[in-house]
């Protein structure tokens, strides 16, 4: 966990995976697979496009119970199957409003899988906290690890 004045920064959320990391990283390349578990409960995501690609772009609506959220991510890097940083933010032209980070590490044969979300400010960070981030950084990848680990995911 990262230390010290930028840890006021960061919101990080992780969880073990009962699957490999290439099957994990897969579930994390594909809006087919994407659309099924991205996002806390409640909440269904579409993909309008998918560039899984070094500067490409994922520009993707959540769905909520009561409110359309549009997301834009534009991927940094991709190191297949252990990382994936990111740039996030809502409307596409407007700045980003956090970095992503979403690594995975085997442990045995499943996958401990992080999303580490670092913000320009603490106040960024806090009124994230506040609007829920924490609990549904925990939601969507309990989402994730029914998801993989249901039969037929994995075709």
């Amino acid at each position: 966990m990262t230390t010290g004045q930028d840890s006021n920064r960061i919101i990080a959320v992780d969880r073990l995976i009962s699957a490999p990391p290439e099957l994990v990283f897969k579930m994390l390349t594909e809006a087919r697979h994407l659309d099924k578990w991205w996002g806390p409960d409640g909440f269904i995501t579409e993909t309008h496009e998918m560039d899984f690609s070094v500067g490409g772009l994922w520009r993707y609506t959540m769905h909520g119970p009561d409110k359309d959220w549009p997301n834009w991510i534009r991927y940094k890097e991709i190191s297949p199957p252990s990382r994936i940083a990111y740039d996030h933010g809502a409307e596409v032209g407007e700045p980003a409003w956090f970095e992503g980070a979403i690594t995975l590490e085997a442990e045995g044969d499943a996958t401990r899988i992080t999303i580490t979300l670092t913000f320009p400010t603490a106040e960024a960070r806090e009124a994230t906290v506040k609007f829920g981030a924490v609990e549904g950084g925990q939601q969507t990848l309990a989402r994730l690890d029914a998801y993989v680990t249901a039969p037929l995911t994995q075709a």
